[in-house]
């Protein structure tokens, strides 16, 4: 399953999440992330880099804007936040039936929004990184069957 997490910059939550789940090692996965509005060839934002440090990820990063081969690519587009699912909706007509908040795909929060930690402390990066922790730990339960879910939207 080739999995593509979406945010703005492709600087903070989208590659955090991606750290999250490559580390997970789960075969069959593949994972790549990008920004709506991301430069080109930039580097993963000081915080989350040192976050992911704290957490024993070794990860390697690039910036990367959203595009039509990465779109085709996946199996499951999932954002950080409504506006991003929305926009990718709009312009990426073969992103139909595969593109969900991440929250929304893994179960029903109250918010489909991912705190965005942009601009914020090294604790703000640290709380986003446990955000996103536990929703990757939902998804991989998700969609290796050990969760309660069905499996019927991957």
């Amino acid at each position: 399953m080739n999995i593509y997490f979406v945010c703005t910059g492709n600087t903070c939550r989208s590659p955090m999440a991606e750290a999250i789940l490559k580390h997970k090692n789960i075969d069959g996965i593949q994972v790549k992330s990008a920004g709506i509005y991301a430069l080109e060839g930039g580097k993963i934002s000081e915080h989350s880099k040192s976050v992911l440090e704290q957490e024993n990820i070794q990860f390697h990063h690039t910036t990367r804007q959203v595009n039509e081969e990465d779109i085709a690519w996946a199996d499951l587009i999932l954002t950080m936040t409504a506006a991003h699912r929305d926009m990718i909706l709009q312009f990426y007509e073969q992103a139909r039936g595969k593109t969900y908040t991440l929250k929304e795909y893994v179960t029903p929060y109250s918010s489909l929004d991912v705190s965005d930690p942009y601009g914020g402390d090294l604790n703000t990066y640290k709380n986003t990184y446990e955000e996103l922790n536990r929703l990757i730990e939902e998804l991989v339960n998700k969609i290796t069957g050990g969760g309660k879910e069905d499996e019927e939207n991957i």
